[in-house]
């Protein structure tokens, strides 16, 4: 089992910045891709960003946020961010991270609860 615990949400005006965290424990960390995904009210869960395995790091990013966040992983603290930065009102959502044991990021074996993050125009 993996728990993942989302923090770093809030609210903030457009073209402001937050960074979310998601702090992992349980099994070990480097063996999972993360990625970070969003919900809006009425919208299907979209995929927003993902880091490979601690050993590549490749990252990859949903064109909507490409050059306005950024992932990172630290294997050390377990933990994974997403900095955001000129954040539209449109980024919306509550957002989750979730841990990918095949890296494809299509399906994720652990979930966190998720973090609202409300933009203000």
């Amino acid at each position: 089992q993996v728990q993942l615990v989302e923090s770093g949400g809030g609210l903030v005006q457009a073209g402001g910045s937050l960074r979310l965290s998601c702090a992992a424990s349980g099994r070990p960390f480097n063996n999972y891709a993360m990625a970070w995904l969003r919900q809006s009210p009425g919208k299907e869960r979209e995929f927003v960003s993902g880091i490979s395995w601690s050993g590549s790091g490749r990252t990859y990013y949903a064109d909507s946020v490409k050059g306005r966040f950024t992932i990172s992983r630290d294997d050390a603290k377990n933990t994974v961010y997403l900095q955001m930065n000129s954040l539209k009102p449109e980024d919306t959502a509550v957002y989750y991270c979730a841990a990918d044991r095949v890296g494809e990021f299509r399906k994720y074996e652990y979930w966190g609860q998720g973090t609202q993050v409300t933009v203000s125009s």
